[in-house]
This record gives C-alpha cells, structure tokens and sequence, in this order.
C-alpha cells in the first residue's frame, strides 16, 4: 500500500513540473531555462528520496526478521540515495572486511529495482563501517602520493572493490598527482604515477 501512495505523490509531483513548464513559456527566455532546471532537480531529488524510502522499509522488515535492533537514516549524498544503519552490535552485518554489507547493499539495490524498474546507486553503511573506511583510504591516498612525489617511483596498492579505487583516486587526485587502476576483477588495485609520468 505505500508503494500506492509514493506512486500518487510521484505523479503530484509531475503534474507540478508540467504546470512549472507551462508558466514558463510565457516568461522570456532565460527565465525559462532558470524554471524548467529547478523542477528536473526538484523530480531528482524526489526519486533519490523515494529509493531511500523503499531501502528503508526493506531494510526494516530484514531487521525485524534477524531480530536486530538498529535505526535507519536516510538522506541523498552525491547523487545517491544513502541510507545508514546504526545501532548497538551490528557486526554481522558488515562480516569480515565488508563482505555482508557489500551483499546486503546489492540485495537492497534489487528491492529498490524491484519497485522502481530502475537501476540503483543506493549506498549503505552499517555502523559507520564504511565512513571509517572512506576516511583510511583517503589517508592512504594522500601518504602514497606523498610518498610517490617524494620517490618519484610509481607504487602499486593491494586489489581493493570499485568503491575503494574511487576513494584513492580522488585524494591521490586532490594531492596533484595521477593514479590508474590495473588488474582484472576482484583483484584491480590502484597504480599511482609520479607527475611526470
């Protein structure tokens, strides 16, 4: 039944961009441009939050299934739903090294598919698992690249999932240096190159 009236709000919400729309052809040019952007941003936001609304309510019936206890907050960071769940003793959710977060952050991504019929970027963190994990590999990145410039020798890192090159990447990027990714699936890791390379 919630899928019900998140279906009927969804639909409020078009007929508002359409009317958007139709006043915005009688003002002049540039005016127009500055309306019809604000209601895509205003639909993209509505459907991120809609995504973290549908996690929830999956992600809460698992909790009341395992028998666990946890709260959930939801937001939209970066152009993806998020949806983090906190509590007492959550260990077996994240498992060793992320492995049952990773799997339960796929399952909830097909629940949200399932009612949407589209594809997911939805991230979830368990704990504060991977907020920690974000903030050692940034500071990874950053000391390979001091290293790295010091050396000028490139450095090779351990294979590490999409999610961790990506946050390498960015602050090897941020120290001014460049960074590759080598290797095939599950075991890719990151390169990173001295500046004149």
């Amino acid at each position: 039944m919630s899928a019900e009236i998140e279906t009927e709000v969804v639909t409020e919400e078009t007929t508002d961009v359409v009317e958007s729309e139709e006043t915005a052809d009688d003002a002049d040019e540039t005016e127009e441009t500055d309306d019809t952007e604000a209601p895509a941003e205003g639909d993209r936001v509505s459907r991120l939050e809609q995504e973290g609304d549908i996690a929830a309510d999956y992600l809460e019936e698992l909790l009341d299934i395992a028998d666990l206890d946890g709260d959930l907050d939801i937001d939209v960071e970066a152009d993806r739903a998020a949806v983090s769940i906190v509590g007492a003793d959550l260990s077996q959710l994240v498992g060793q090294d992320g492995k049952v977060l990773e799997a339960l952050q796929e399952l909830t991504r097909l629940a949200v598919y399932r009612e949407t019929g589209e594809r997911s970027r939805l991230m979830l963190d368990v704990s504060g698992f991977r907020a920690d994990k974000r903030t050692r590999l940034s500071q990874l990145g950053a000391d390979t690249a001091a290293q790295v410039a010091a050396s000028g020798e490139p450095v090779s890192l351990e294979p590490m999932s999409p999610f961790e090159r990506k946050i390498v990447h960015d602050a090897v990027a941020a120290a001014g240096l460049r960074s590759e990714s080598a290797g095939v699936e599950p075991r890719r890791y990151v390169v990173v190159l001295p500046a004149d390379a």
